[in-house]
């Protein structure tokens, strides 16, 4: 038997023996009782289909619910939206609804939008991104209200959110768009790579999937385990670094983290109420491209593989997130990036995008490697592209001539299952259309039910079809929740990673009156490009509150007044192309850098893409000035610098003036002070080499690992990987000797 519990906008209804129910207002008179059992009658007629019993296996109820969906549904489910933001204001609104009605007419955040309403109905699309939340408990009624919505439509498929990485202290570029969420906190992929520490990106995993579940996100679109083989590459701090076994062990650690649900949570084979669908990204590999530039963008399509190194890119995915250790097994999605992976297929010879590379996503992924979890491509890659510094164009790259139906095709046709950032079902129905001349309706058919039960089932395995529904108070108490957030920060100490100490100049040593008295300088910022492509003014920075300052330290307005300073900059931050200069050296050094080292004909395309001999220039080169003018102020006191860090950079211009050197990948500036005063020691390792120079960025392959000349510094020490020093000297352990 089973009994009935009325929740905020749903009941649940308990069966005894049997699981927990959720159903929408518009669901209670669609229930059936078998046996003394209750069910959802999801397509509302009266029956007991397959797919409505909670009894059958999974793969009994899929292929059922697979057999009776219209070709109309399933280009539905092959839809994952643009980015949505249950907020009053969404910055990407202009692509999150392109095509469909913009106007917000919501009473509350959590409403759904007219737009939302139309391609959940009308377009029958189920999977949707969530970039912002501006709280737990609004996503959690959100949830509640799409899963009400769609549960009376059609055949009640439940919806399927997924976030980006939400879990940093600070917005890290489109990535998470500044997420929100109220959630634990903890570093950046590269920073839980610092920590050297497969256990505790685990426990990562296993927090962030309850904190995703109180928000009704069931897929992760995470890990992003591209082995970072290109230190300009912009997105080398959403790796797991450099180190092949390494990034391959981090990426089982996560995997296994978010998918894995254990006791009365699980449902069955490791997944349950606590899992999360964990889409590895980006196959086969986004590290390599040339010139460091990034595939955003057109001036970045190519990967290129100097170094003959393919194989290693595979590793974090082939040895990592498709072999894990628990129940679950593999990843459940794959997410191939947006580049032109040059001259890698061996058979048909195509140098498309990855998600249209046949060889790329069927030979290697589906028939070599035996993945049949869903392909996921990246966002925005049917449209038309725009100017080549655009990031909001289309990333149709290598087949830019074929209709926007077309390259859908040819999607398909490559073995992926399914569109990122498409709302409309419309090209996905002319694709099939294509498909049917040329292939026969049958194979079609064939084709679209196979995608189907792959994205069927990571719907089933998360318990979705059984209860999609959240109680915004029990939400609110999990996520954040104080030993979640003292995992966080545990881990954001463990991440910082300490290159220099001269004097012992850390930690610091109070005065002899009290507190250290402490002089920290206004950082200036350049007017420069943001990361969208729109201007960035010019600006100060004052680079810690003083209120959090001051309980660690006497804050003074002078080096002269002061025991020791500490100087915040941020790794450089450059660009590969400005459209009055065209291509430019991604460079890694404040000063402006000439490339005359840079190779005079590019790797890839018909274009040569050359920068040699050209100057490049990064928007915060103030920050070296910061230093070296706080050095020349501080005469012989310490000078302490903490780099924000998102890609290796060349610290010779600096290290001299500097007595300690600190590395944060995206902590609290609490976490900073707690190690710069002693109360946590530095235990952070480098996930990957800092240069020596500017010359041996050139001379390294794009594609392999660990191939540059790592900088020495004044003391003798080389950067390399897996270097780091605590209050003793250089780190010597476990840890050191397995990964090096």
């Amino acid at each position: 038997m089973f009994k009935r519990i009325q929740k905020e906008g749903y009941a649940l209804l308990i069966n005894d023996g049997g699981p927990v129910l959720g159903v929408g207002p518009g669901m209670e008179d669609h229930i059936l009782v078998r046996e003394g059992y209750a069910f959802k009658d999801l397509n509302r007629n009266g029956e007991l289909e397959p797919y409505e019993d909670w009894r059958l296996p999974w793969e009994e109820r899929i292929a059922d619910l697979a057999g009776r969906m219209s070709i109309e549904e399933i280009a539905g489910l092959m839809l994952y939206s643009a980015h949505q933001a249950i907020a009053k204001v969404n910055p990407l609104a202009a692509l999150a609804y392109t095509g469909q009605d913009q106007q917000d007419t919501r009473e509350h955040i959590w409403d759904l939008t007219g737009a939302q309403q139309q391609f959940l109905r009308d377009d029958n699309l189920r999977h949707v991104l969530v970039a912002m939340a501006e709280s737990t408990p609004a996503a959690a009624r959100w949830n509640n209200k799409a899963q009400a919505f769609v549960e009376t439509i059609g055949l009640g498929i439940p919806v399927n959110t997924s976030s980006d990485p939400r879990h940093t202290p600070r917005a890290t570029a489109e990535f998470d768009m500044g997420a929100g969420g109220d959630l634990s906190v903890w570093p950046d992929h590269l920073g839980l790579a610092a920590s050297f520490d497969p256990a505790l990106v685990r426990r990562f995993g296993e927090i962030a999937s309850r904190e995703y579940r109180a928000m009704g996100v069931t897929t992760a679109l995470s890990p992003q385990v591209d082995l970072a083989t290109d230190p300009r590459w912009w997105r080398f701090s959403g790796t797991f670094g450099e180190g092949i076994k390494l990034a391959a062990d981090l990426a089982r650690a996560y995997c296994d983290g978010f998918q894995t649900s254990e006791g009365s949570r699980e449902i069955a084979g490791g997944w349950g109420y606590d899992s999360v669908n964990a889409m590895a990204k980006h196959w086969p590999g986004g590290g390599s491209g040339e010139g460091g530039r990034d595939a955003h963008f057109g001036y970045g399509k190519y990967a290129v593989y100097p170094g003959k190194a393919m194989g290693d890119h595979l590793k974090p995915f082939t040895e990592g997130a498709f072999k894990l250790e628990g129940k679950t097994g593999s990843a459940s999605a794959v997410m191939p990036y947006y580049t032109i992976s040059w001259n890698y297929d061996t058979r048909n010879h195509e140098n498309v995008g990855n998600s249209y590379n046949k060889y790329i996503i069927t030979s290697l992924l589906r028939e070599q490697y035996g993945f049949d979890g869903v392909v996921c491509t990246d966002w925005m890659i049917t449209a038309d592209p725009g100017p080549l510094d655009s990031m909001f164009g289309g990333k149709s790259w290598g087949v830019e001539k074929l209709s926007v139906a077309e390259r859908h095709y040819k999607i398909l046709m490559a073995g992926v299952d399914q569109f990122g950032g498409n709302n409309d079902k419309g090209p996905v129905l002319e694709a099939y259309q294509i498909g049917v001349r040329e292939q026969g309706e049958e194979f079609m058919q064939k084709r679209f039910r196979q995608s189907a039960r792959r994205l069927l089932r990571n719907i089933f395995r998360v318990g979705l079809f059984e209860n999609p529904y959240l109680d915004p108070g029990e939400s609110q108490a999990t996520a954040g929740k104080a030993e979640f957030v003292k995992a966080g920060y545990e881990a954001q100490l463990k991440s910082v990673v300490m290159l220099k100490n001269e004097g012992r100049a850390l930690p610091l040593k109070a005065a002899s009156e009290g507190k250290p008295r402490v002089y920290i300088p206004t950082r200036h910022i350049n007017a420069g490009i943001n990361f969208l492509g729109f201007p960035s003014p010019a600006r100060d920075i004052v680079p810690l509150d003083p209120r959090l300052g001051s309980e660690y330290f006497e804050l003074v307005d002078s080096p002269e007044a002061a025991d020791c300073a500490l100087c915040f900059i941020d790794s450089p931050k450059a660009t590969g192309y400005r459209k009055d200069e065209g291509y430019l050296p991604m460079s890694l050094q404040y000063r402006p850098y000439t490339a005359d080292h840079a190779r005079a004909q590019s790797l890839a395309g018909d274009e040569n893409r050359s920068y040699r001999g050209k100057t490049g220039s990064v928007s915060n080169e103030p920050d070296l000035d910061l230093v070296l003018n706080t050095r020349k102020a501080m005469e012989d006191k310490p000078v302490i610098v903490i780099a924000h860090t998102v890609n290796p950079f060349v610290a010779a211009e600096f290290e001299a003036a500097a007595s300690a050197i600190l590395l944060d990948f995206s902590v609290e500036p609490a976490a900073l002070l707690d190690l710069i005063s002693g109360k946590a020691e530095p235990s952070g390792l480098l996930p990957f080499q800092m240069p020596r120079n500017m010359e041996t960025v050139e001379a390294q392959a794009e594609d392999v690992s660990r191939d540059m000349v790592p900088y020495t510094d004044s003391a003798g020490h080389t950067w390399d990987f897996a270097y780091g020093l605590n209050w003793q000297g250089p780190i010597d352990d476990e840890r050191v000797r397995r990964y090096r």
